[in-house]
């Protein structure tokens, strides 16, 4: 097949699908957004890469702010048009479109209409409600209005969609309130680059080079958006003892929260780091001793943290803030990799990174589960296996 994959946020676990995929002898076009600040995967071309495999960055030259409303998205809309262009001039067989804004969806399905080609709208989580909510609380009149027009686009476009793909059955509820027929929608859960996060020493080059304490260390790696509370955080580093460290690589309006917390409160443990290099993600994961998330409760219904699965990989226990019916927190509890608090429970949070610094064997024992739960669940070959069999039925109808 000539496969389109799309995802706006350019993830490492979407790279690793595109690759994959083309070494099985698709055609895959990998694309996304090159202004966007968050983690990202392996976007360029590897020696060992199939040769039908291509990575095309999009929306270079769009002036994009994800603080001031307008520039947003008119951004959103000139980077859809964008997309809309590549698959008009190479009209893929089927396009796989994910974690993008709604109105950079829009003529993304509007180009796959008028060019018949199956589209299958991945659902990362439902991005018209989480805007429609925050939009509500900072305009409580016009942004009641614009939220239902949100709604109404993503609604619209599922419908138009060949396949709708959720990464958790709890996402079906919303689809079966909007009247997307069961038939259309399949479920295949996000995953962790295995392969590309091995098992590391806690001594790693990385933590050498940014001369971290040989005490404990806490890690939050990811972006620090407005879904995710920081006083999580500030309130942990307040906590530990000399020597020891909170370390935080991230990006987002939370960086700037605790940067400016941290030079009023003089919070010493913790170290904030922008995001690093992609190959030295497992470097930067084993070096810590728990590793760090945070979801807020109302995100927490429609998002699924996809650090969790990297996490998983680093065989290194987790700590996590987020609704109990949450994906993520599932696997946690389920497996005993981590520990979970509810998202209002900053004392809990703290108490429990705290118990896996005070209990060795405890943290080694949930670390084990958690890699022994990313080799059982996160092998390529068959998540390919699903998603080729995902774009079959779409293509046949």
């Amino acid at each position: 097949m000539k496969i389109l994959v799309h995802d706006f946020a350019g993830h490492p676990f979407t790279a690793e699908l595109s690759r994959s995929l083309a070494a099985r002898g698709h055609n895959v076009t990998h694309v996304w957004f090159s202004g966007d600040t968050g983690p990202k995967g392996r976007l360029s071309l590897l020696d060992d890469d199939a040769e039908t495999l291509s990575f095309l960055p999009l929306g270079a030259k769009i002036d994009y702010s994800k603080t001031n409303f307008v520039k947003r998205r008119r951004g959103d809309i000139a980077y859809g048009r964008e997309v809309a262009e590549v698959i008009a001039r190479t009209r893929p067989d089927i396009v796989l479109s994910g974690n993008t804004p709604t109105e950079a969806q829009e003529p993304i399905v509007a180009a796959c209409r008028k060019a018949a080609v199956p589209f299958i709208y991945w659902c990362q989580d439902f991005y018209s409600i989480a805007a429609s909510r925050l939009l509500e609380a900072k305009l409580p009149v016009a942004g009641h209005l614009i939220g239902a027009y949100y709604r109404f686009l993503e609604r619209r476009q599922m419908r138009r969609s060949a396949r709708v793909l959720h990464i958790t059955d709890s996402f079906r509820a919303q689809t079966d309130a909007w009247g997307i027929p069961a038939t259309q929608v399949e479920v295949i859960p996000n995953w962790g680059a295995l392969d590309e996060i091995p098992l590391t020493p806690r001594d790693t080059p990385w933590a050498r080079a940014q001369g971290l304490s040989d005490q404990a260390r806490f890690v939050y790696s990811g972006t620090l958006a407005m879904k995710h509370n920081p006083a999580f955080l500030s309130g942990l580093a307040a906590e530990l003892a000399a020597g020891e460290q909170l370390v935080l690589v991230s990006n987002g309006v939370g960086v700037d929260h605790l940067q400016q917390e941290s030079a009023q409160k003089d919070l010493k443990a913790l170290k904030i780091l922008p995001l690093q290099p992609i190959a030295d993600l497992p470097s930067i994961l084993g070096a810590g001793d728990v590793l760090l998330a945070v979801i807020e409760r109302e995100a927490g219904i429609y998002s699924v943290p996809s650090k969790i699965l990297s996490y998983l990989c680093a065989g290194r226990p987790i700590v996590l803030a987020a609704p109990a019916d949450n994906l993520a927190a599932q696997i946690l509890t389920q497996t005993g990799a981590g520990k979970v608090v509810e998202p209002e429970d900053i004392a809990g949070f703290i108490k429990a990174a705290l118990s896996y610094r005070d209990d060795p064997e405890g943290a080694a024992n949930a670390g084990a589960a958690g890699r022994a739960y990313a080799e059982a669940h996160f092998q390529m070959d068959r998540v390919c296996d699903r998603f080729e069999t995902l774009f079959d039925a779409a293509r046949k109808g």
